[in-house]
């Protein structure tokens, strides 16, 4: 419970108070353990240090631009993206919430708090207790992961399979992806059987990377013995691929014509369609974890450079990310072409830098950024090229990004996709509903789940393939190259910020928080 809990009367709750209640009404033992100052300390997240690099940044662009005209400002972020808001709008709406609160209205106090705020409000109502449904739909949804294991699966299989039961569907789980359901790995799940799932890592269902086309007959035959009316795909880029070959599939099988949705969730952040997929915090937080302790052995040793390898196949975000939060002096990543000069540039660089105070570097690659510039590679050129200024050391952190639990975004993140997902799910099959039966055949009715900035969005899948590169199985824009010059800057490297997209001014009223979708 919060420390400032009040009933509805506005009289405090005390957690004693509260504790009192449970043990005479339902005789349990309690304790009351009372958090503190605990939730101050401690090593800064990954999201943690990347917002306060990027705040920190637009807070300074922001000056240099200002004019004595001016108004001050706030500087946000509103999804991914920076933004400032007028400073004056700030305080306003935020004496507007305490006023609220004051007077009692506290449905207008949580609304006043932005969309999102509602949202994960509405949600955790949503999900806390078990809610009969009031009548059963006879429809039918099967909720299977694909592909690599991401951080964060479990909670959205959790949220999609109580929504799912709410909402009077009967809910299937399938082991082992789409090979999983071709033979028949089936099973009825119930609401106590997804409890604790939140925040175990993994996947519990099991995921394979089999694509349908492998076994589509088999996969049609189990649609319909199970009765199938939709599917909720949970997974990366396999995933993806999977539910695209399912609907190319429907001119040749009605039984694939049914509802489909994919929630992306893979540690690599390569899925069209999304700005941040489920997993990938969790994956950097490791990464930076790893690149810490790394570092914290470089300070022992004077003189020593490390060069860390990180996952993410050809997309570079894993490397970028995890390169901003631990302070690198350089990353390299596919989407950005370098060359023998630019390897040469950085271990001057590293030379120069070993001549002050810090002498220590740490440089992260992602693992197929080139072909010939391999990690061991770029390890021997910088020990030839640093030879008697500093010695070098190679790791390759590997699977260790994939395990552990979700971090506390993945959880929520995932909670939230797996209740939009089937909210989605519904109103289609409702739709969809015609002479007895579901017929979903529209391009609309397969789609990817996104967030782009801090709105939930649902993009058919079959539109998505023009924006994506599927020779290096990722999208062909991606919001954070925005970040690459922040992480040369850090790094003391010469950096123009024409090309940095600045946050735009952001009005906050009434109004704005009425309209906005929130996440």
């Amino acid at each position: 419970m919060a420390e400032g809990a009040i009933d509805r009367h506005g009289k405090p709750i005390s957690s004693n108070y509260v504790k009192e209640l449970v043990v005479k009404r339902l005789g349990f033992d309690t304790r009351v353990t009372v958090l503190g100052h605990v939730q101050r300390g401690g090593t800064p997240s990954a999201f943690d240090r990347v917002l306060s690099s990027k705040m920190g940044m637009e807070a300074v662009l922001a000056l240099l631009e200002a004019t004595p005209e001016t108004p001050a400002c706030v500087v946000s972020l509103s999804g991914n993206q920076a933004v400032r808001l007028p400073l004056m709008e700030c305080v306003q709406m935020t004496k507007e919430v305490q006023k609220a609160m004051n007077e009692l209205r506290f449905d207008e106090a949580i609304q006043l708090r932005g969309k999102s705020f509602e949202n994960n409000w509405n949600t955790y109502k949503l999900l806390a207790h078990q809610k009969p449904s009031q009548s059963k739909s006879n429809f039918s949804l099967a909720i299977l992961n694909v592909g690599a294991p991401a951080a964060g699966m479990n909670a959205a299989v959790r949220s999609a399979v109580r929504v799912g039961l709410a909402q009077g569907h009967k809910v299937y789980t399938v082991n082992d992806g789409f090979e999983g359901l071709a033979r028949g790995a089936v099973n009825e799940i119930y609401w106590r059987d997804v409890g604790g799932w939140t925040g175990q890592g993994g996947s519990l269902l099991g995921t394979k990377r089999t694509r349908p086309k492998t076994c589509l007959d088999k996969i049609v035959e189990n649609i319909r013995k199970y009765n199938i009316q939709a599917l909720l795909v949970i997974g990366g880029f396999e995933a993806y691929e999977g539910v695209l070959q399912l609907v190319e599939a429907r001119g040749h099988y009605d039984e694939l014509c049914i509802v489909m949705c994919v929630i992306p969730a893979t540690i690599s952040n390569n899925v069209p369609g999304t700005d941040l997929s489920l997993g990938s915090d969790t994956a950097v937080n490791a990464a930076m974890e790893s690149c810490d302790k790394i570092k914290q052995s470089a300070s022992g040793t004077k003189r020593r450079v490390f060069i860390v390898e990180t996952m993410g196949g050809f997309c570079g975000y894993l490397a970028t990310t995890a390169g901003i939060a631990v302070g690198a002096d350089a990353a390299y990543i596919f989407e950005e072409p370098f060359n023998i000069h630019d390897l040469k540039a950085n271990v001057e660089h590293l030379t120069d830098k070993m001549k002050t105070d810090i002498q220590r570097g740490l440089v992260l690659r992602n693992e197929k950024c080139h072909h010939h510039y391999t990690t061991e590679f770029i390890h021997n050129l910088y020990s030839a090229e640093g030879k008697g200024v500093f010695d070098c050391r190679m790791n390759v952190l590997g699977h260790l990004q994939q395990g552990g639990s979700p971090t506390p975004f993945d959880r929520n993140y995932g909670t939230k996709l797996g209740v939009k997902a089937v909210l989605w799910i519904t109103d289609k099959l409702k739709e969809t509903y015609r002479q007895g039966r579901v017929f979903a055949d529209a391009p609309e009715t397969a789609c990817m789940v996104g967030m782009r900035r801090k709105v939930l969005s649902f993009n058919p899948v079959t539109e998505l393939k023009e924006h994506t590169d599927f020779e290096h199985r990722m999208p062909k824009e991606q919001w954070w190259l925005n970040l690459r010059p922040m992480l040369k800057m850090l790094a003391k490297y010469p950096t123009n910020f024409n090309e940095y997209v600045t946050g735009e001014i952001e009005h906050v009223t009434r109004r704005s928080l009425s309209i906005e979708t929130g996440f």
